[in-house]
């Protein structure tokens, strides 16, 4: 079923969809009259619908239905992504988003060799933040993940404190990503995780962050790529956490 978010919560039995997701499904979708559509509100409830009428830039939908919307993880899961090369920052967020990260923190690290100015930052956040809505469309979120500004790594050092439980992945040493949870006795209600861009971390910052009380992690015996160490990490996450 097509998914799209919406701006309003929706207290009528019809609703009109305008914009961008009308022009999606009038032209890319090419959906008419008689079809489902599932729109997502702000409030994480999903209106079930029946398209009712389309034009170029104004699809009218009726409301069926309206529930809780299921597919949101139990923890929140934010990323510090440590800017990569290319465009590997893309599918980051592309696939940090589909496995349920409700946030996204472009972060330069020391081996960051991306570093664009405030100008190309701002246009790559938009780009970024697009690619997080249609991700999460696709992938049936309850909300939309936030890809914030770049930050600097020591700043995002002091955004973790406010996290029940940091998480750093280091590709030379770290504990299994278990037993760092199996010290907890309570499990944590947010989480943040730190990974790497090409090259990984420099062990000062890694001293930093233990000092500023994150676990240090590992993924394996293995180097992976940066890309693929989100994807994987945030698998794990996912796993020992979604109920």
């Amino acid at each position: 079923m097509s998914w799209f978010f919406v701006d309003d919560i929706i207290d009528s039995n019809c609703y009109t969809i305008t914009g961008e997701n009308a022009r999606h499904i009038s032209k890319s979708l090419r959906m008419t009259p008689g079809e489902p559509v599932t729109l997502c509100m702000p409030d994480g409830y999903l209106c079930l619908c029946t398209i009712t009428d389309v034009e170029k830039d104004k699809v009218t939908v009726r409301i069926e239905d309206k529930q809780r919307c299921t597919s949101e993880p139990s923890i929140d899961v934010t990323l510090f992504q440590c800017v990569p090369k290319g465009d590997k920052m893309d599918l980051i967020i592309q696939k940090a988003a589909e496995l349920g990260v409700k946030k996204l923190v472009p972060t330069l690290s020391a081996r960051c060799v991306s570093r664009p100015d405030e100008e190309s930052a701002d246009k790559k956040v938009r780009r970024f933040q697009k690619i997080s809505l249609q991700a999460a469309m696709q992938s049936q979120r309850g909300c939309i993940p936030d890809v914030s500004n770049y930050i600097t790594f020591e700043r995002a050092l002091e955004l973790a404190k406010a996290y029940d439980l940091s998480v750093i992945f280091y590709e030379v040493t770290g504990q299994a990503i278990r037993n760092i949870l199996s010290v907890n006795t309570v499990q944590p209600k947010s989480i943040c995780v730190f990974i790497g861009s090409e090259g990984g971390f420099e062990e000062s910052e890694i001293m930093k962050a233990q000092d500023a009380g994150i676990h240090v992690a590992t993924l394996g015996k293995r180097i992976l790529r940066c890309e693929t160490a989100a994807i994987a990490a945030l698998t794990l996450i996912m796993y020992e956490f979604e109920k």
